[in-house]
């Protein structure tokens, strides 16, 4: 079986040999078995859990490169008043641990009903949308965790 030990970032799709597409869960991995559309079977073999991001490479030891494609889901686009409000609605969907996508002044998230009604309770208006979803991934995911008080600087 191939193996993909590495990512080559955007600007690699004129290389590749096959694709796999993968929602936003499915794109962040360390170690998972994946089938390309055309047929391609590979173990994803990264060192540390990845977020891919669509138009991404997996290179396999060979040098093949397999792109990433991010998946369209089911998303609502959340629409407020002014940017205030957009910050206050998503100051609560954080609260609540929801997974957000910031699009210019417009946020994304998953379909939930439970909290598209307090989105609502909120002033808030929304649209369903289908389409590829890249949350942000917080504070902690770009590397940095604080270990200690040598970590904060005042």
């Amino acid at each position: 079986m191939h193996r993909a030990t590495s990512v080559c970032h955007t600007g690699a799709a004129n290389k590749c040999i096959d694709r796999v597409v993968l929602d936003a869960d499915e794109r962040r991995r360390r170690r998972v078995v994946l089938t390309g559309e055309g047929g391609t079977r590979f173990l994803l073999d990264l060192v540390r859990p990845t977020t891919l991001h669509d138009g991404d490479g997996l290179v396999l030891v060979n040098g093949d490169i397999v792109r990433i494609v991010a998946r369209p889901e089911p998303l609502i686009e959340i629409i407020a008043a002014d940017t205030a409000a957009l910050a206050r609605i998503a100051w609560h969907l954080g609260n609540r641990h929801a997974e957000v996508q910031v699009i210019g002044d417009r946020l994304r998230m998953r379909r939930d009903h439970v909290l598209e009604q307090m989105l609502l309770g909120l002033g808030a208006s929304f649209a369903p949308v289908e389409a590829p979803f890249e949350p942000e991934r917080g504070a902690y995911a770009h590397g940095h965790v604080f270990s200690n008080e040598r970590d904060f600087h005042v």
